[in-house]
């Protein structure tokens, strides 16, 4: 079964037009306070329970259900696991929140992450070759081996597009604060709309 997509205009679009819209994000709490898209909800990837969406479906497994995290990745990991669960019509939101944030889909803010899980990622393998790389020179010849890990690592992920670092750094307790945002955004008449860029961006969140 192929994977259904739907561009970031074509959800801005779906989304103006007052359709039900069942939308997954599936990044960590941090990130999903930080920024997501007006509606989403949230369910970790660590957290993800295909069986429990297609029972939450209650005997529609051909309703829409459109998934989306930061840039695709995560999110195409959920949808091969519904689709593998036997859920019928998956979405996959082409170029996830960033992109949608770009093409004006609404989007409610909160506070700011230091860092992404994915620089996050890249400072701990960075970080991992260095440290084994001048142990190696210094230490033991055999410590080289610690950084080729690391290399091996990065291979795996561009094979599979499954990175188990993120993963792990998703259960971090800094990433999983959920900050002052609200998982959905409150009624119309409480939001503060403004205009941001091309976004439209819905103001729920207050600093803690």
């Amino acid at each position: 079964m192929s994977l259904k997509t739907i561009t970031p205009e074509q959800l801005k679009e779906l989304i103006a037009s007052g359709q039900k819209v069942n939308l997954i994000d599936v990044r960590t709490p941090a990130e999903f306070a930080e920024i997501h898209v007006q509606g989403a909800r949230l369910i970790p990837l660590d957290q993800f329970d295909p069986q429990k969406i297609l029972t939450e479906l209650n005997g529609r497994p051909d309703e829409p259900v459109y998934m989306i995290c930061r840039s695709g990745n995560r999110a195409r990991t959920a949808c091969d696991k519904l689709i593998k669960a036997g859920c019928l019509n998956v979405v996959l939101v082409e170029g996830g929140t960033l992109a949608c944030e770009q093409a004006g889909v609404p989007v409610v803010r909160g506070q700011r992450m230091l860092l992404s899980i994915e620089q996050q990622a890249r400072i701990v393998i960075g970080l991992g070759v260095l440290i084994f790389s001048l142990l190696g020179y210094f230490v033991d010849p055999l410590y080289v081996f610690g950084a080729a890990f690391f290399g091996l690592g990065q291979i795996y992920v561009g094979l599979t597009n499954n990175c188990v670092l993120a993963l792990l750094l998703a259960r971090m307790p800094w990433n999983r604060r959920m900050g002052g945002c609200a998982a959905t955004p409150p009624p119309a008449s409480s939001d503060r709309s403004t205009q941001t860029g091309s976004a439209t961006v819905v103001s729920t969140c207050t600093s803690r």
